[in-house]
């Protein structure tokens, strides 16, 4: 049986301000990792994900319990049965490569849909690296 993996760019990232409240507990391992897509800082004070061919640098976080899932849902304002755009996140599964390039999991992220980007004033993030305040 596997884990639970995700992959998280903002404020899930150990260190930040939802780390300890949503993951600290839970996590079995995590690593640096780099995702394809475009990241953006919004005026909300929080970044977010579109597709895209840049690169976005954040970790893969391993859970061994999958309901971890469910409250991840919750803060990111996502539900798999709302319109996408009526969700703040789309919960997608991406892959995911190491520092060195090389591929290492299918895992799931919450990306934003470029409309609501522009809505909360997003600004690119050109490093592709996030830093909370």
């Amino acid at each position: 049986m596997g884990y639970l993996r995700v992959f998280v760019y903002g404020t899930l990232k150990p260190g930040e301000v939802n780390y300890q409240s949503y993951c600290a507990e839970h996590i079995v391992e995590y690593f640096p990792a780099v995702a394809n897509g475009f990241l953006y800082e919004l005026s909300v004070g929080y970044p977010g994900m579109t597709h895209g061919k840049g690169n976005v640098h954040g970790f893969v976080l391993s859970f061994q319990n999958p309901k971890v899932l469910l409250e991840l849902d919750k803060l990111e304002d996502y539900h798999p049965e709302r319109l996408p755009q009526e969700n703040e996140y789309q919960r997608q599964k991406i892959p995911t490569f190491g520092l060195d390039g090389k591929y290492l999991w299918t895992v799931w992220s919450y990306l934003m849909l470029p409309e609501k980007v522009k809505l909360l004033g997003g600004k690119l993030l050109p490093s592709g690296c996030w830093i909370g305040k």
